[in-house]
């Protein structure tokens, strides 16, 4: 139990390390995509942290495996690096007994991702669209930005204000929009502004006052001026239609009901993020495995190729399943071809690294004189 725990803990101290870093630079980026939607007004600022926590899970399904197969190439190379494995070897500690020791940290692991991918991320998904479904079904006038002209995606109405405050009150008002009748410019300054509900009618209006409207066609001298002490405009609603229908964001026990093609490969998606993180660890066990004097990151790049492999199959089979191309099994199909290959390197990794070993690698003199 000794020996379990050290390793245990080797392994998951540099999977935080290498997934809290991971988890960082994705979450700044998405942050940072939020932020300039927030900024123009199709985001509501406050709701951007939610937006971000809800989120989380989806991010952690993905890269947990990564930061566990990591770990394990940080951790174990280290141990190999300073002969602490080789004492372990010479003590007793057999590659069976290794792979036993290292199934702990990725059961625990597996876990986890499991309960995110079937449970937590579909919530957080779900959650996530009702935010943006809120924020499309904005009104105009709630979506404004004090000091910048905007414009609605399904409407030729430019609206503008100085300021808005916590009440919803807004300053000096500036409106520009067309006649659909006669196409002729309507253009409406205020020196201030507020909003009045209709409950009934489920309806809202924006109330100006002091301000004058003109109405007329640029290039010619036919503009009309009317000025008002109020003037009210109804407030449109965006056209938005609610996407309680995502996959992503809905529950394993809906998928599992289903007989779509693209509800079918979600689930075994789902299913098999715990297989990858088992997976994974079979072949970060060997690929972990260096020579003191090659260094401690002899091995990490074509081990994150083999991982990237793996996960870019495993995304365009499940891809392909969702099209009707394939079958589910072919997702399981992947698992086990990657396991078979993590098998062979664990039982004949001694004979291919003795292969590999004997094969003659060209030195730079011998390519030198080929060349010339």
């Amino acid at each position: 139990m000794i020996v379990f725990r050290y390793l245990a803990r080797e392994v998951l101290l540099s999977m935080l390390a290498v997934s809290s870093v991971l988890l960082f630079i994705i979450m700044s980026g998405r942050f940072v995509r939020y932020l300039s939607k927030a900024a123009v007004g199709e985001l509501d600022p406050s709701v951007l942290f939610s937006i971000m926590l809800y989120r989380l899970p989806g991010f952690l399904e993905l890269i947990l495996p990564l930061g566990l197969f990591l770990g394990f190439l940080l951790g174990y190379g280290r141990l190999y690096l300073e002969s602490e494995m080789t004492v372990l070897e010479a003590c007793g500690m057999s590659r069976r007994r290794l792979i036993g020791f290292s199934m702990g940290p990725a059961l625990f692991v597996a876990v986890i991702v499991g309960l995110l991918a079937t449970v937590v991320s579909p919530y957080g998904a779900s959650e996530t669209n009702k935010i943006f479904d809120d924020q499309e079904s904005r009104s105009e006038l709630e979506s404004l930005v004090p000091g910048r002209f905007q414009r609605q995606s399904n409407s030729a109405r430019v609206t503008y204000t100085d300021s808005v405050s916590k009440n919803g009150l807004l300053g000096m008002t500036f409106i520009a929009d067309r006649n659909k009748t006669n196409d002729r410019v309507r253009i409406t300054l205020a020196e201030s502004g507020d909003t009045l509900t209709d409950t009934e009618r489920d309806q809202r209006f924006v109330i100006l006052a002091n301000g004058y409207r003109y109405e007329g066609l640029p290039g010619l001298g036919d503009f009309v001026e009317l000025g008002f002490a109020k003037y009210g405009s109804e407030i449109a609603r965006k056209n938005s239609e609610i996407r309680y229908d995502h996959i992503e964001a809905l529950p394993t026990s809906t998928l599992w009901q289903s007989d779509k093609p693209k509800y079918r490969a979600q689930l075994n998606w789902r299913l098999s993020l715990p297989v990858l993180a088992i997976v994974v660890t079979l072949l970060a066990v060997p690929l972990s495995r260096v020579n003191p004097r090659q260094g401690r990151f002899a091995r990490l790049v074509p081990s994150i190729i083999i991982y990237l492999t793996y996960i870019s199959i495993l995304s365009s089979v499940t891809s392909s399943v969702g099209e009707g191309v394939y079958s589910p099994l072919a997702i399981w199909v992947v698992h086990l071809i990657f396991a078979g290959f993590a098998f062979n390197m664990i039982v004949f990794g001694a004979f291919w690294s003795r292969l590999y070993n004997q094969i003659p690698m060209p030195t730079l003199s011998m390519l030198w004189k080929k060349s010339s």
